[in-house]
This record gives structure tokens, sequence and C-alpha cells, in this order.
């Protein structure tokens, strides 16, 4: 028995979602443990380098598996027609209409949800690993920098680079909108947002204020050449893990410093970084205010 295991995450005109690829994973753990060869196939939009659907034979696989999602649609269709000698199974499908050809075309259909029941999804009790949830906080282009600047060429890098993490990334931003639920309305917002995450990735100056407020390690990259402000706030406020515009576009640039947040080291540093008593540019406001009067 050889086993190929399909869903929307193999489809190059399908999509991947966190509950497709569980699921999958879901199965293949279960083949493994019964004993049962399996391989998955994938879109190369997803997984570039994996087995696509296009390139598996069929005639190397005895039983066919589609997972997840609904079993609907052209894609699922074809699948009979391009393996009609496997025995073709749908498990943790959503089943629309009984009678289309995408589910009568199946042997066996074990569904999540079709008219008159339903079944936990299985991404419900699959097992999953804790990886570390960073935000990302870029700058635009900051114009006022004019030549120095290398936003484009520096976030280019980090995008690259924050690809090949195994992380959680989540898209922040200090730009507050009280009229798009996407945006944080309030500063408290914002900070309650970081003081969740374990680290942050930044070339804002407020990107690199706020995380060390929340006590968690900020990897800080100055976007600029020769040093703008993330580079005189991070000196300012006695931060170490600073990337520079000419080395962040170097292969290897952020691996160090990263490394240090992540470790014990870097979020005790964070936690315990300290803020003054009391801000001594609003003794100067205040001060000069009243000496003005």
């Amino acid at each position: 028995m050889r086993v190929l295991l399909t869903g929307w995450p193999s489809f190059l005109d399908g999509e991947a979602t966190a509950g497709d690829v569980l699921s999958l994973r879901s199965v293949r753990t279960a083949l493994t443990s019964a004993g049962i060869d399996s391989e998955t196939a994938w879109s190369p939009a997803f997984r570039p380098g994996a087995l696509r659907l296009e390139d598996a034979d069929a005639a190397r696989y005895t039983h066919l598996v589609f997972v997840c999602g609904p079993a609907h649609g052209e894609q699922v269709r074809r699948l009979h027609e391009r393996f009609p000698d496997c025995r073709r199974i749908a498990a943790g499908v959503s089943v629309i209409d009984p009678a289309d050809p995408s589910v009568t075309g199946f042997h066996q259909v074990l569904a999540r949800d079709e008219p008159g029941g339903a079944r936990p999804d299985l991404a419900w009790s699959a097992g999953t690993s804790r990886t570390p949830v960073i935000g990302v906080a870029l700058a635009p282009g900051q114009r006022e920098y004019g030549e120095k600047r290398r936003h484009d060429a520096v976030h280019e890098s980090l995008g690259t680079w924050l690809n090949e993490l195994d992380c959680a990334r989540l898209q922040v931003d200090t730009r507050l909108d009280t009229r798009d639920w996407r945006n944080c309305a309030t500063p408290d917002q914002f900070a309650s947002l970081l003081g969740r995450l374990d680290a942050l990735v930044t070339t804002r100056l407020h990107g690199l204020v706020f995380g060390l407020r929340a006590g968690i390690p900020v990897l800080a990259v100055d976007p600029v050449e020769g040093g703008g402000k993330v580079s005189a706030q991070a000196r300012a406020l006695g931060w170490p893990a600073l990337v520079d515009a000419a080395s962040a576009v170097e292969p290897g640039a952020f691996g160090r410093w990263w490394s240090w947040c992540l470790s014990d080291s870097g979020r005790e540093h964070a936690a315990t970084h300290e803020r003054p008593p009391e801000e001594p540019m609003l003794a100067e406001l205040v001060a000069g205010l009243k000496g003005a009067r």
C-alpha cells in the first residue's frame, strides 16, 4: 500500500491554510503510526522543491487521500481523472452537495460536515509546537533623510531573512487609526500588543522604544546610511542589538543579534531594561516654560 496525500495546498491554483496543512500532517502521522507508506503533494508556490502534484506518478500509488477543505470544484474533479486506478478517499472535508461529481468520484467520504451531520476537524486534535511570536514594524520612506535613505534595500534584505525564520511573524504598525480596526487606535493598545510578543524586529524609532518599554528584546535595524534616529535612540537607551544600514544588506547580518535577542541573556536584558524615574527632557521643558514667563 502506498498513499498519496493531497488537499487544497496541493493545487497550483489552490491555497494553503493553517488548518489544511495541520490536517495533512495529522493524517500523515496517523498513517506512519499504522505502518502505511505515504507521500504528500504540495503546490510549488507553497513549498518549492517538494513533490508536485503534477509530477506524482499515478502508477506509484494504490490510494489517494484528499484532506480537508470543501470537496467541490474543478480541481477536485480532476483528481478523479488523474488517478483513476487509485482508491480515492476524502477525509475531513466539507460536503456541500452530496451529488457533486467532486464528491461522488471518491470511493469513501469521511466528512467533517455534510447535510445532517458534523464531526471535529482533523486539525482539532493534531499536535503543534510553539514557535516564537515576533512583531515586524517597518519604517516608511522617511524622505527627510534624502540620499542617505537605504530603506528599500534594507527592507528587502530583512524580508528575505524573515521568510527563512521558523517563527510566527506579525506585521505591526506604530501608526494609529481610529477608523480602521486593523490598526491600534491608542498608544495603550499598541503597547499592550507588543507586550504579548516574544520579540520585535523594527526599522522604526518608536518600534524600538515601545518594544523595550514592553520588556521584549528588539532587533533594531537602522535604514539610514551612517546612522539616523534609530541608531541615536539605541545609544540613548543603551540597547546593543542594532544593525546599521551597510551591514543589513550583507549575508548573515541579523543572525548574531537575533540569536542574542531570543537567548536567556537577551530576554533578561530586555525585561530588566530600566527607564529613568523622571524624564530629564520633560523637566527641562517645564523649566524653560517657567523661565520664559
